[in-house]
């Protein structure tokens, strides 16, 4: 793989036949069935292989393998950094604890340490499935092992994972959302959409998410969530994101107490992550 930061989001990425025949002949037997078999792959996150431009921060950081209460998965803890003033970096659906490395490196020039983590099933993490909620345990897990932390910045899954491990508790000065999700629903029918499979299986699927975790599963959608954060929050979010489209973004700053918006061209969902004048804004909205 080129060392360049590609914006390979899922939104590039063809979903295979061979999950999709299946999804196809379930969905004629019956809704309820594919609804299920499209749950087990929306929780089964890509597994890729870490690209050279992380390899120093992999190197250079201290790591521990972890199981998190409660959901006893493991987790892989990345500690970058010697200050004692700690900013959380929390990565996105089938990312890394090192995705974040160029804003860890901003960060620990600024004078700052940074606490990463692989989330269950991803990167060096053991498991094959996870979902959102054992992303946010796995953060109020991290915040009670090794806060408190100064800020945090979240990517994608990890900002609204963020943005909900505050209502339950987490306490920042400030904090940076990027790429953020918004509305569960739109997430699993996008889902559903890119399975070719018909409206009606991605109702049963939020149904079938919601039967398993004993609440609302859109209750855990960004803007519902972001009028309980009461602190500073920097949105940033580009205008051809293709996985994630901009208007999340407008609604989550709409519907923060406290918050900046800023807009970005051309980056897309991933090399947002790695741009100049992203990680200058973030280190001056901290600093």
């Amino acid at each position: 793989m080129p060392d360049q930061m590609k914006d390979q989001t899922p939104a590039d990425m063809q979903v295979p036949g061979f999950i999709k025949i299946p999804a196809r002949i379930l969905q004629w037997i019956s809704p309820t069935l594919a609804a299920r078999f499209a749950a087990r792959i929306f929780c089964t996150p890509f597994k890729f292989k870490m690209p050279r431009r992380e390899h120093d921060m992999d190197r250079q950081s201290k790591q521990e393998k972890l199981i998190v209460p409660g959901i006893g998965k493991e987790i892989v803890v990345y500690h970058y950094g010697k200050s004692s003033k700690k900013v959380l970096l929390v990565h996105g659906w089938s990312g890394r604890g090192t995705q974040l490395f160029k804003i860890a490196e901003a960060l620990n020039k600024a004078g700052y340490s940074t606490i990463s983590f692989d989330a269950p099933a991803h990167g060096k993490a053991r498991g094959k499935r996870t979902q959102m909620l054992e992303f946010i345990e796995s953060c109020l897990f991290i915040n009670r092992e090794f806060g408190p932390f100064e800020y945090a910045v979240g990517h994608s899954l990890g900002a609204m994972t963020l943005l909900n491990s505050v209502q339950r508790g987490i306490k920042f000065k400030k904090m940076v959302l990027v790429g953020s999700g918004n509305l569960v629903t739109d997430i699993m029918r996008d889902f559903t959409d890119k399975l070719g499979l018909k409206p009606v299986v991605g109702i049963q699927m939020k149904r079938y998410f919601d039967e398993i975790s004993g609440m609302d599963a859109a209750s855990l959608s960004a803007e519902y969530v972001a009028p309980e954060v009461a602190l500073p929050v920097l949105v940033i979010h580009d205008t051809e994101d293709r996985d994630v489209p901009v208007e999340a973004a407008y609604r989550i700053h709409k519907n923060l107490p406290e918050s900046e918006l800023m807009i970005t061209e051309g980056l897309g969902h991933r090399k947002i992550l790695g741009d100049k004048k992203v990680i200058r804004q973030i280190t001056e909205f901290f600093t």
